[in-house]
């Protein structure tokens, strides 16, 4: 029994050294790879200048294109008002109907007065040519013809007045019938039928506003004004001619007007206390979906920008100073870190006014994992569509489940 043991022994200690060396082998491994991580993968895109059409959003509000305040020009009485509240009207149209009884006698009297002149006026002509060919023969004296010329200067003189008269009962008369200058909207009436009404008055009786087209009057502040003649000036911009006064309308709740507006000018003087300036829009309405007095956001175009750096803003980050900064790789395959200088958010992309060059891999996903100074290894990003998630987040997603 005691030789089978020793049979055994050299069979166990071969089989303890085996694993003894597999064990140390693993450490081995284990110690190697600890000690040579692999690179990070980072997603970078390459920037490439682009041309890129720069817009500008101001606050708004609308206005009618023409306002016509109807107030009466003789004072009477309103027999009848002949429209209805909240309709279109077109420009000639009766809309109320002053008492013209009154005027019509005052008419009448001055065109009877008229014709009671004129009817005078061949007698006293012929009795001063009379005079005149008596003069001649000495039958009359000069004082009788003079006092005959003077009678004839009279009746023509009164003639010319009774005419005035005339004109101005006429034109009176005709003020009885209140007409609408424009066509537009007319809104509410001030007066009903039977109030008194006098020339002139402070109170209209109603207003008519055309509402197609429209003007949006919006403003903006000189400042800007001046960073964009700034900008043109420098060529960093370039005017987008006709296109260039095409506007786009944002409405209240953020939906676009489906037509678009025209610049039609700028304000040549700047408001004191605002330090902005007013831009007139005109904009077609033929359905009346705008109304004076709504809030809109009209979209102002800029300028072209021929060589624009954008970037996606998920590249970017902030220092504690609130500096923005974005991580590249350069050609030997490690992290840099530049500091930027942005113009303004275009999407979901930055517009770099400085800092980066054309041709630089800005790191886009992987810049937690990464320092400056460190190798990395680049891959292509592939930009998500709307509504979809990044690569990244996908993966991330499904190592967690």
């Amino acid at each position: 029994m005691q030789q089978n043991k020793n049979n055994y022994a050299p069979l166990i200690w071969a089989a303890a050294l085996m694993a003894l060396t597999i064990l140390l082998g693993g450490c081995d491994r284990g110690q190697g790879q600890q000690a040579k991580p692999p690179v990070p993968e980072v997603a970078a895109v390459a920037l490439q200048p682009q041309q890129v059409e720069l817009t500008t959003e101001l606050p708004g509000r609308t206005s009618p294109y023409l306002v016509a305040e109807i107030r009466p020009q003789v004072n009477g009485i309103i027999q009848k008002r002949l429209f209805k509240e909240g309709s279109d009207v077109k420009a000639g149209q009766l809309l109320y109907q002053i008492d013209p009884a009154p005027f019509q006698v005052a008419y009448d009297s001055a065109k009877a007065s008229l014709g009671k002149a004129q009817a005078n006026l061949p007698s006293i002509r012929l009795r001063a040519e009379r005079h005149r060919e008596l003069l001649v023969d000495k039958a009359v004296s000069k004082q009788d013809y003079d006092d005959a010329a003077a009678a004839m200067e009279q009746a023509r003189s009164e003639i010319a007045y009774w005419q005035a008269a005339v004109a101005g009962a006429r034109i009176n008369l005709g003020y009885t019938r209140v007409t609408a200058p424009i066509s537009g909207r007319i809104g509410k009436s001030s007066v009903t039928d039977g109030a008194l009404v006098t020339a002139y008055q402070p109170t209209f009786l109603a207003t008519i506003q055309q509402l197609d087209p429209i003007y949006v009057d919006v403003t903006q502040s000189s400042a800007e004004l001046l960073r964009l003649k700034r900008n043109l000036e420098t060529g960093r911009l370039t005017a987008n001619g006709a296109n260039g006064k095409k506007v786009r309308i944002l409405l209240e709740d953020g939906t676009p007007y489906p037509l678009e507006g025209a610049l039609q000018f700028r304000d040549i003087t700047v408001d004191s206390t605002t330090g902005s300036f007013t831009l007139r829009i005109v904009v077609p309405n033929p359905k009346h979906l705008l109304l004076p007095g709504m809030f809109v956001r009209a979209v102002v175009q800029e300028g072209i920008a021929a060589q624009a750096l954008l970037i996606p803003q998920q590249g970017v980050s902030r220092t504690p100073k609130g500096e923005p900064i974005a991580l590249v790789v350069d050609e030997a395959g490690k992290v840099q870190q530049r500091v930027l200088t942005l113009n303004r958010a275009i999407g979901d992309q930055w517009l770099v006014s400085s800092g980066l060059s054309p041709g630089e891999r800005v790191i886009v996903e992987g810049m937690m994992k990464v320092r400056p100074g460190a190798a990395v290894k680049v891959i292509p990003w592939n930009s998500p569509k709307a509504g979809e998630e990044a690569p990244n987040t996908k993966r991330a997603a499904a190592e967690s489940n």
